[in-house]
């Protein structure tokens, strides 16, 4: 069974499907050690540039992370969205949300570097020139204030509901559909703030809203 994706207009579309079997207690109980190779990669295409030297060589054995001021020049001033940043973007969000999914125990299969497996995450890429105002890069990061504070509850809520799902699944198998549903709802809320404020691929303000559509309840 899996969950129901938003409308195909919708900006940002996030879902993650529940995991309707027994999950397997023992990776589920020693999460954090399971993840900690994958955290290992994420780290290196997620993060700044790591210098090794030796015997005068220098190499660059990590760089990445999500492209922001590139984007937020060339809608400024150009009024374009170069279509390999927003892929880079994209992916490297998939990735990360695939990581975050194992860590808060929704899937019991490894993340993997490509494949979408349970996780799904789209955003529409836009026409820069016709989707994007030129000078809203400038001001989002005081626009989505607001939800960067409620974010900030709804996390630590989150870590809660972990916790009590690692209990049921290590002694039941099953992740309690009303906690499943929660996190979901808030990586689905985070996501719409990614995309308007860092990656910049909508204008359109994100909803405070855990649903997949906006209106439900």
């Amino acid at each position: 069974m899996t969950t129901a994706m938003t409308t195909p207009t919708a900006p940002v579309q996030f879902s993650v499907d529940y995991p309707d079997r027994p999950l397997n207690r023992t990776t589920s109980a020693l999460r954090l050690l399971a993840a900690v190779p994958i955290l290992a990669v994420l780290v290196a295409v997620s993060g700044s540039s790591v210098v090794w030297s030796r015997g005068g060589q220098d190499a660059i054995v990590g760089a990445g992370g999500l492209l922001f001021l590139g984007p937020l020049l060339m809608i400024v001033f150009r009024g374009k969205y170069p279509r390999w940043w927003f892929d880079w973007n994209l992916e490297l969000q998939r990735f990360t949300s695939r990581v975050v999914a194992y860590l808060a125990l929704m899937d019991d299969r490894y993340p993997s570097t490509d494949e979408q497996q349970a996780v799904h995450l789209d955003y529409a890429y836009p026409d820069a020139g016709r989707d994007l105002k030129r000078w809203m890069p400038l001001v989002k990061w005081l626009l989505v204030l607001p939800h960067v504070v409620v974010l900030f509850f709804l996390w630590v809520a989150t870590g809660f509901a972990v916790v009590g799902a690692w209990f049921a699944i290590v002694l039941t198998g099953r992740y309690p559909r009303r906690l499943f549903d929660f996190v979901e709802g808030v990586m689905r809320w985070d996501q719409r703030v990614i995309a308007y404020a860092v990656v910049l691929t909508t204008d359109q303000y994100p909803p405070f809203s855990l649903a997949a559509h906006p209106g439900e309840r």
